[in-house]
C-alpha cells in the first residue's frame, strides 16, 4: 500500500509541475502539450487514489474531499 501512496504522490507532483510549466510557457503548442500532460497525470492520480480508497477504506489524504 505504501508503494501505491508513493506513486500517487509522485503523479500529483508531476501533474502540478506540468501545470506550472503550462502556465509559464510562452509558446502555444507547449502550453497545450503541458496542459494535456497535467490533465492526464491528474486523471491517473485520481484513478490510483480511487484504487487506494477501495482497498483501504478511507486512508486517503485528509485534505482531499470525500468522493461521492
Amino acid at each position: 500500500m505504501k508503494d501505491m501512496q508513493a506513486q500517487l504522490e509522485k503523479l500529483q507532483r508531476n501533474a502540478a509541475e506540468c501545470a506550472l510549466i503550462r502556465d509559464l510557457a510562452t509558446d502555444a503548442k507547449k502550453r497545450e502539450l503541458f496542459a494535456r500532460l497535467a490533465e492526464h497525470l491528474a486523471e491517473l492520480a485520481s484513478a490510483v487514489e480511487q484504487t487506494i480508497g477501495e482497498g483501504a477504506g478511507s486512508e486517503i489524504s485528509p485534505d482531499l474531499p470525500p468522493r461521492p
